[in-house]
């Protein structure tokens, strides 16, 4: 599953948070003369879902927790205070920190010239990518990609700011069903008043924006932090002059997009033109 976990006894409830958790769930379940298949029933997934989470193998989705407070007695939300611990070895220990950062963020502007950011994917077009990557833990992975959307729905959601490069738009991840229902989640996003979404052109014509992939975090208190995607890992960084400048670059990148109405159109105009 990660480097940590590689090898681990998962039967173990005290190799890791992931097996603790399935091990708590199991207790719980037999202590109620529940099967798996019945538990299943109630948490709206199948036996096997039940049966890998109790094995510490897979990551639970938030759903499976809420179920498990809500089935087992005197659970007194037990499963969900344990969810967050479970759900981060799904992620790279080097993604860990900032995917914290990520939770803490009031404001989060990001930049991405080839495919949609993680916060903006539909299930399926993340479940592509992350097959056409290869990846040994595609379930895991998915499980947490999607969890990380949640701050965009909370009380008080995070402000996403989107800036893409055209070509976002017209790579092909998945199929063309696919690609409509991303681009109807993208629209939903840039019709979200908390939230922004721009488009840049393309011109044919070679423009001096970014070439990485790169976020803004803002924070209630405390000042910006950049995230970097890169090979074979991103990177954070926090120094006032690396912070700087890519506030300068994001402001340039806004200045090159289309407002966000005209953005919208365009979105509208690709989903139509190429995937209908």
């Amino acid at each position: 599953m990660t480097p940590e976990t590689d090898g681990a006894d998962f039967t173990d409830p005290t190799s890791s948070a992931l097996a603790h958790f399935g091990n708590e769930v199991r207790l719980a379940r037999e202590s109620m003369g529940m099967s798996r298949a019945d538990f299943g029933k109630e948490a709206t997934c199948g036996y096997s879902l039940v049966a890998k989470v109790e094995q510490g193998q897979r990551v639970p989705p938030r759903e499976f927790a809420e179920a498990c407070d809500r089935v087992f007695p005197n659970a007194g939300g037990r499963f969900m205070r344990l969810w967050p611990l479970a759900l981060k070895y799904a992620f790279p220990p080097w993604f860990r920190p900032y995917v914290e950062l990520e939770e803490k963020a009031t404001a989060i502007r990001m930049f991405h010239p080839v495919l949609l950011p993680g916060l903006a994917q539909t299930e399926e077009y993340a479940r592509a990518i992350l097959r056409a990557g290869r990846c040994t833990d595609l379930d895991n992975l998915l499980t947490a990609r999607l969890a990380r959307q949640r701050i965009l729905s909370r009380d008080k959601p995070t402000r996403l700011w989107l800036v893409l490069e055209e070509a976002v738009l017209k790579n092909v991840v998945g199929g063309p069903d696919v690609m409509r229902e991303q681009l109807a989640r993208l629209r939903g996003i840039a019709e979200n008043p908390v939230h922004r979404v721009q488009i840049i052109r393309n011109t044919g014509q070679y423009r001096a924006s970014a070439a990485s992939p790169f976020g803004l975090l803002s924070f209630a208190t405390g000042t910006d932090v950049v995230h970097v995607d890169g090979f074979p890992t991103g990177y954070v960084l926090a120094e006032q002059a690396d912070v700087g400048a890519a506030q300068e670059a994001y402001d340039l990148l806004t200045a090159l997009a289309a407002p966000p109405d005209e953005s919208a159109e365009l979105i509208d105009s690709v989903a139509k033109d190429w995937y209908s």
